[in-house]
C-alpha cells in the first residue's frame, strides 16, 4: 500500500507541475483570442489538444514500464537503483539548463507552442490539427522516466501513473485555459513561464530521491 501511494503522490506531483508549465496552455489563450474562439470552443479545443498531449506520452510510458517491469523480474537493482538515479540526474539537468536559460537574455518569450506559426493556418480545422499534432509529439519526458520507477509495482504501478497523468494534465490545462481566458491571467505566471526547468529539476530530485530511499 505504501508503494502506491508513493507512485500516486509522485505522479501527482509531476502531473501537476507539467499541467501548469504556462508554455502548454498561455499560446491557447493566446490563439483563441485572436480567432475570437467562444468560451465552448477554446475549452473543447484546449481538451483535444491536451487528450492528444497525454495518449502519446502514456503509450510511450506504457512501453517504457512493461520494460522496467520485465527488467524488476530480474534485475531488482536496476529498477530500485538506477531509475530513481536516472530522475535526479534529469533534475539535475535541468538545474543545468535552468542556470544556461537565466544568462541568455531574451527579447521575447519562448512558447512551447509556436503561436505565430500554428495562426498562420486560418482554418479552424487546420489550426486543431497542428496544435494536436504539435502536442502529440511533445510527450512529457519526466513521466516517461518515471514510469521506469512506477514498473516496480507491476501493472498496477503503470496504470496508476498513466491515470493520474491524463486527467490531472487534461483537466488541469483545460481549467487554466478555462480561467485565463476569462480574465484570471492577471494572476504572476512570470516565475512559472520562466522556471519551469528548475521547478521540473526540484520535483525530479524529489521524487527520485523519495523512490530511492524509500523501499516499496
Amino acid at each position: 500500500m505504501d508503494g502506491i501511494i508513493q507512485i500516486f503522490l509522485g505522479s501527482l506531483l509531476l502531473s501537476l507541475v507539467h499541467a501548469t508549465i504556462p508554455s502548454h496552455w498561455l499560446p491557447l489563450i493566446a490563439i483563441s483570442k485572436t480567432e475570437k474562439w467562444s468560451e465552448k470552443e477554446t475549452v473543447s479545443i484546449t481538451a483535444i489538444t491536451a487528450i492528444s498531449h497525454t495518449i502519446s506520452t502514456v503509450v510511450i510510458g506504457i512501453l517504457v514500464g512493461m520494460i522496467g517491469y520485465k527488467l524488476s523480474e530480474s534485475y531488482h537493482y536496476i529498477t530500485h537503483y538506477i531509475a530513481p538515479t536516472i530522475l535526479i540526474l534529469l533534475g539535475l539537468v535541468y538545474f543545468v539548463l535552468e542556470y544556461r536559460h537565466s544568462k541568455i537574455k531574451s527579447a521575447h518569450h519562448h512558447h512551447h507552442i509556436d503561436v505565430d506559426k500554428i495562426i498562420q493556418r486560418r482554418s479552424k480545422r487546420s489550426i486543431i490539427f497542428t496544435l494536436s499534432l504539435a502536442m502529440f509529439f511533445s510527450p512529457c519526458l519526466e513521466i516517461e522516466i518515471y514510469y521506469f520507477t512506477a514498473s516496480r509495482l507491476g501493472w498496477l504501478g503503470i496504470s496508476v501513473v498513466s491515470l493520474v497523468y491524463f486527467f490531472i494534465t487534461v483537466l488541469g490545462m483545460v481549467f487554466l485555459v478555462y480561467f485565463g481566458a476569462k480574465g484570471v491571467k492577471k494572476l504572476q505566471w512570470h516565475f512559472l513561464e520562466h522556471h519551469d526547468k528548475l521547478i521540473s529539476g526540484v520535483i525530479l530530485v524529489l521524487v527520485g530521491l523519495l523512490a530511492f530511499f524509500v523501499e516499496f
